[in-house]
């Protein structure tokens, strides 16, 4: 008989020991799924567990180390939680970009960071990079779809670096409680770089919470909307789905994620205010239009002060369809990350019977010294790359 392992002491735990905690557990169970071409793909957690490590592998073989970073600008895709992870394991920090935020700041930050290991998503994010950034020692992309005829030397699909990587020994996981997890960047308001750092032990004890307050199980469906690139995102999802086993689901692309979400129906949400806001639009361009008779009655259940009688009527009529297009049909735990929703946003989700609840971003971000680096410095102030000695 298969003895099982302890769960991680709350001391010495790390984000890839839970990983490795949950493979040991329920291996087969299903956590992980992609939808790709309109099949969702689906990973075990044994099949997570070996993914990562043949990923940390690689990373190893191209010099990746305790105290490196590993820079991934892409929208929400399994590679990139499962490359956080491999980074983790080897004792170095995953620093996730947002790709939709500001051309000009992502390219600051870049040249700021001057990433020796970087993931781009695709083709897109490829040309948002700097031009006169340093070649990263490796290069990874996601998706090489239009990138064929760019490809050069130092380029891999991660695909094949985790294959390179399967051939390769084990490495020992390095990943502690102390240690840097993930790192976050921006540009604030007076065009200063501002960074955040997450240790696995701050981590994992808002995961912790999270699961206390909220009843979270290895039953849940979750989807991961919205790219790892805030505290928030890793805190209150990425965590509590390595600490409670469930299923995390990630849509095909952003321009599919409210019809992948209405085919899950996941029961665990986490959205900031504009996603709640953007959600409350949809849904109200499918009502009547305005000044017909229909509208009038939908308008009445959906007043803060209907009565029972108005709820109860238009329960089937109105109510339940509007969760059919949200997707909110078995959603149970609707969380808000950050900043609190518009009061009609929130009388709109609680009228449909979606009971918000807040979580807050309790971010502490740390102004960085930019004299040292006058060339980031006239990117931010000018939008103009330093010229090349």
């Amino acid at each position: 008989m298969k003895r099982h392992q302890e769960a991680p002491l709350r001391d010495s735990a790390s984000l890839p020991a839970w990983l490795a905690w949950q493979a040991d557990q329920q291996p087969q169970a299903i956590a992980l799924r992609h939808k790709r071409l309109g099949i969702w793909q689906q990973w075990r957690w044994a099949d997570v567990q070996q993914q990562v490590a043949a990923l940390a592998a690689g990373l190893a073989a191209h010099g990746f180390a305790a105290g490196h970073s590993l820079v991934l600008l892409s929208h929400p895709r399994p590679e990139v939680l499962l490359l956080s992870l491999a980074a983790q394991w080897l004792g170095g920090e995953a620093v996730a970009l947002d790709p939709q935020q500001p051309v000009r700041d992502l390219q600051a930050i870049l040249l700021h960071l001057q990433p020796r290991w970087l993931l781009v998503e695709d083709a897109e994010a490829l040309h948002s990079l700097p031009r006169d950034l340093p070649t990263p020692a490796l290069l990874l992309y996601a998706e090489g779809r239009g990138l064929q005829q760019r490809v050069g030397p130092g380029w891999q699909a991660v695909a094949q670096l985790q294959q390179a990587g399967a051939a390769l020994s084990e490495p020992a996981v390095l990943a502690s409680n102390g240690a840097v997890a993930f790192r976050f960047w921006r540009v604030d308001g007076r065009g200063e770089l501002q960074q955040q750092a997450l240790q696995h032990g701050h981590l994992l004890q808002a995961g912790s919470q999270l699961l206390q307050a909220e009843g979270l199980t290895a039953n849940e469906d979750a989807l991961a909307s919205r790219a790892f690139a805030s505290s928030a995102q890793v805190r209150y999802l990425l965590a509590p789905w390595l600490q409670a086993g469930f299923r995390l689901n990630f849509p095909e692309n952003l321009a599919t994620r409210d019809n992948d979400r209405r085919e899950l129906g996941p029961t665990l949400v986490a959205g900031t205010r504009e996603t709640y806001s953007r959600l409350e639009q949809l849904a109200r361009s499918r009502l009547p239009p305005t000044g017909s008779w229909q509208r009038a009655l939908v308008d009445r259940v959906l007043q803060p002060d209907a009565g029972r009688f108005w709820r109860w009527a238009g329960h089937y009529s109105v109510i339940r369809p509007l969760r059919d297009v949200l997707g909110f049909s078995r959603t149970r735990v609707p969380l808000l990350l950050g900043a609190p929703l518009a009061e009609n946003t929130r009388h709109f989700f609680a009228v449909l019977g979606v009971e918000v609840r807040n979580w807050p971003d309790n971010a502490e971000w740390q102004q960085r010294p930019l004299q040292a680096e006058a060339s980031t410095h006239q990117w931010l102030q000018t939008g103009t790359p330093p010229l090349q000695a």
